[in-house]
């Protein structure tokens, strides 16, 4: 008897626990808001966002998020966004990183890099046949570059700097146009536009004209790679987000594996997000195949930025290593 009135209270109970775990509501999945921009290097974010990867690697570490990917104009608002903390993480050039994360030194709002996202060269080009070098631009020439805040510009002072030993030197002919409008000027030679530092496709783009030739490369500056775009986040974010911050990072690592093993998918997804009157599938896939390394959450290039920026005082306290500059994920990434 006492085995069957157990056995019934047991019934019982499994019973009204059930009850209660059915009426309690279900647990929300937490947001996670992610700013993105326009162009090949948001590739591996546009992958992300349509095969769901982050929500993937955040489920394998039973952590249950809703990603959303707001899309901003310029890099600005977007990094303006995640100080206000309207968005959770956002890109970053290699310089405004490193200016972000001195910035909030010593605060919970400092700028830390969670993941890499490219290292796609950029490259300058010209139309003129005796523009070989730095040293062969004339006073009258002007070289273009997509923003006077892009790493292109950056990478002019730093060659000046070896060139000419002034990082200035070129600083009052440099302008700013739209890759399309900057390589358009080129072909069409009726500008003085004498070049342009362009990223990947307008690279390509530009040197399929036979009366344009490549001048300098970010390796050759840098001496090897460096990230042209990586996420990043506060470090209260990160604190408080541990799981989804790693989550982030091999979702990356996934995008940039389907990338380069499969060229022609990834430009079709490429192409989804940004359609293209000049590119087809098959020349976006071109270019990728190009540089099917350049993608992953590694980071490269961040302590010879911050060293070449501290020489410079525009970092007063420059970190020691780029480990101070990364979350705790990337630590033990092959990064430099």
């Amino acid at each position: 008897m006492t085995g069957i009135g157990f056995s019934a209270g047991s019934r019982l109970f499994a019973a009204a626990a059930l009850a209660i775990i059915a009426a309690a509501p279900a647990r929300a999945a937490e947001p996670v808001r992610i700013g993105i921009g326009f162009g090949l290097a948001f590739l591996p974010t546009y992958i992300c966002e349509d095969q769901k990867l982050v929500e993937k690697y955040a489920k394998d570490l039973h952590v249950d998020v809703k990603v959303s990917y707001q899309r901003f104009l310029g890099a600005g608002p977007m990094q303006e966004a995640l100080v206000a903390r309207t968005i959770d993480m956002a890109p970053f050039g290699t310089a405004p990183l490193l200016a972000a994360w001195q910035n909030g030194k010593g605060t919970s709002r400092q700028i830390l890099v969670v993941s890499g996202l490219t290292t796609l060269p950029l490259t300058l080009v010209s139309n003129r046949p005796q523009l070989r070098s730095l040293l062969d631009v004339r006073p009258t020439d002007r070289i273009a570059v997509p923003t006077l805040t892009a790493p292109q510009t950056y990478l002019l002072r730093m060659q000046s700097e070896k060139s000419f030993g002034a990082v200035d030197r070129l600083q009052n002919q440099i302008a700013a146009l739209p890759p399309g409008d900057g390589i358009a000027a080129l072909i069409s030679g009726t500008d003085d536009i004498a070049a342009y530092f362009a990223s990947p496709p307008f690279t390509e783009i530009a040197l399929k004209d036979s009366k344009i030739h490549r001048v300098l490369g970010s390796e050759d500056v840098v001496g090897g790679k460096a990230s042209l775009l990586v996420l990043a986040a506060t470090k209260g974010y990160i604190d408080a987000h541990a799981k989804i911050i790693e989550a982030a990072g091999k979702a990356m690592d996934e995008a940039a594996r389907l990338i380069r093993d499969d060229p022609n998918r990834a430009a079709r997804i490429y192409l989804a997000h940004e359609p293209s009157k000049a590119l087809d599938a098959p020349a976006v896939a071109a270019v990728l195949k190009d540089n099917s390394d350049e993608f992953g959450s590694a980071v490269q290039g961040i302590q010879f930025f911050a060293d070449f920026m501290a020489r410079h005082d525009e970092l007063k306290m420059p970190p020691k290593t780029w480990r101070d500059v990364v979350a705790p994920a990337l630590i033990h990434s092959p990064s430099s």
